[in-house]
């Protein structure tokens, strides 16, 4: 996408903002470093894991839990304070 609009002229992020997900290794590298929303991936792995042992642990019909887990926004030069 910021490939495709600098080729049209579009100026990131004077004209348009963009915000990435995952913070993937090219979005530090980017011609115009990309905003990005950064999730965290091995505490993800980690309460699912734990969540998985507590179900095969529980009885059948035993509440789960629900667990919501905080991102981070990175912010780089594709986006405008």
């Amino acid at each position: 996408m910021l490939q495709a609009l600098t080729l049209r002229g579009v100026r990131v992020p004077d004209d348009i903002a963009i915000v990435g997900c995952d913070n993937i290794g090219f979005a530090s590298s980017a011609a115009i470093p990309l905003t990005s929303v950064r999730q965290p991936a091995h505490q993800i792995g980690s309460t699912a894991a734990t969540m998985l042992l507590e179900v095969i642990a529980n009885p059948p019909g035993s509440a789960v839990r629900h667990v919501t887990l905080e991102p981070e926004l990175v912010v780089r030069r594709s986006t405008v304070a």
